[in-house]
């Protein structure tokens, strides 16, 4: 099992989850996060005053997927999501040890 995590632009969202829903995942977890990476922000006037915006608003998922649906499902995220510009996201990956589900008590594959 391998936990894919994903900073996305939040106008991208519904198009990834779309490819996901696609491609058979069956959850996820959102959270709507803010940070930055290479971007580094901007500058925004409010009420004639001139301020910088450093911690962007982003969509962050979160997916545990069996080994076999890794690579398309990163495949996915990176074609819904890009726009080809700065700012697009990134993807991590990382191994997964156990998963339980607590109202069965399944365990591994069957948990997820």
């Amino acid at each position: 099992m391998t936990k894919v995590e994903a900073i996305i632009r939040p106008n991208k969202f519904e198009s990834v989850k779309a490819a996901l829903v696609q491609l058979g995942v069956e959850g996820m977890t959102v959270s709507e996060v803010r940070g930055h990476g290479r971007q580094k922000g901007h500058t925004e006037v409010f009420r004639g005053r001139e301020y910088d915006v450093d911690l962007l608003p982003k969509i962050k998922l979160e997916l545990v997927l069996g080994d076999e649906l890794v690579d398309p499902a990163i495949d996915a995220i990176t074609e819904a999501a890009f726009t080809g510009k700065i700012g697009d996201g990134k993807i991590f990956a990382y191994k997964v040890d156990q998963a339980v589900r607590i109202r069965s008590k399944e365990r591994g594959l069957a948990a997820i």
